[in-house]
């Protein structure tokens, strides 16, 4: 081993100058893709505890801007017609301060394939802003646009949703191993609509298997959706936001 190492060195001085290395591209695309027992936001099923599959492309820059785009089968809208997929686009800078700090704003779109055929919009659009910490997250979600969700007004008035909010913390902390622990608890609050506002808090352990990482999640919830009377969260004839166990696999490329 040494003899080579001087012969290159005895080599590399009586050969040519070599060309400057090109410095590494500041663009960066990915993609993902996720198989999962569930398709759980926030706390509540999107699928009626039906399987999922979900992915996804991103673009990141250098300077921190990113925009992005993602989607999954859903099982809830009953507002329009031929509903069955989530589509969500979303944009937004990110960055880091004072060493361990780190900070990201945003803007997110939630669209919901078919034509609205009664009340409300389930087409969403919220802007974010998260304050990151080693592996604690804060971040609150505000809605913009006319509704969230497609949930009106409570009391059958003209009154929107607008200015509703998702308040979280989550904790994600590596391990050996490829192993990981996340937790995380948040609070939605739906203005004008206070019988679907609730708390939902999540337990999970992840494992990189090399070609992939295995999550297995535990998630539950304050939200009435028993359906004995219909409550908000009685998605499909299902309690939404019931505890669920959840199995995946994700994959990034």
């Amino acid at each position: 081993m040494k003899k080579s190492l001087i012969a290159l060195a005895l080599v590399g001085a009586f050969a040519a100058p070599a060309f400057a290395e090109e410095p590494a591209s500041p663009h960066t695309l990915s993609a993902n893709v996720t198989l999962a027992t569930d398709y759980v936001f926030r706390g509540i099923s999107q699928t009626a505890h039906e399987p999922t599959i979900q992915g996804g492309f991103d673009y990141s820059h250098a300077s921190g801007f990113y925009i992005g785009t993602w989607a999954s089968n859903v099982n809830w809208v009953g507002t329009k017609e031929n509903t069955s997929m989530e589509w969500d686009l979303y944009g937004g800078y990110r960055g880091s301060f004072a060493g361990d700090f780190t900070y990201d704003v945003g803007m997110l779109k939630y669209y919901y394939t078919g034509n609205n055929v009664a009340g409300p919009t389930p087409d969403t659009l919220e802007v974010y802003g998260a304050i990151g910490w080693k592996f604690l997250t804060l971040k609150y979600s505000h809605v913009v646009s006319e509704y969230i969700f497609a949930w009106g007004d409570q009391d059958g008035g003209n009154d929107n949703n607008r200015g509703s909010g998702y308040l979280d913390v989550t904790a994600s902390v590596p391990l050996d191993g490829g192993w990981g622990i996340v937790a995380h608890v948040g609070r939605q609050r739906i203005k004008n609509f206070s019988d679907a506002n609730y708390t939902d808090w999540k337990l999970g352990v992840t494992k990189d298997v090399g070609f992939g990482v295995v999550g297995l999640t535990y998630t539950d919830t304050n939200a009435d959706g028993s359906c004995s009377k219909g409550e908000a969260y009685c998605f499909s004839g299902k309690d939404a936001g019931r505890a669920t166990g959840v199995l995946s696999f994700s994959k990034s490329f």
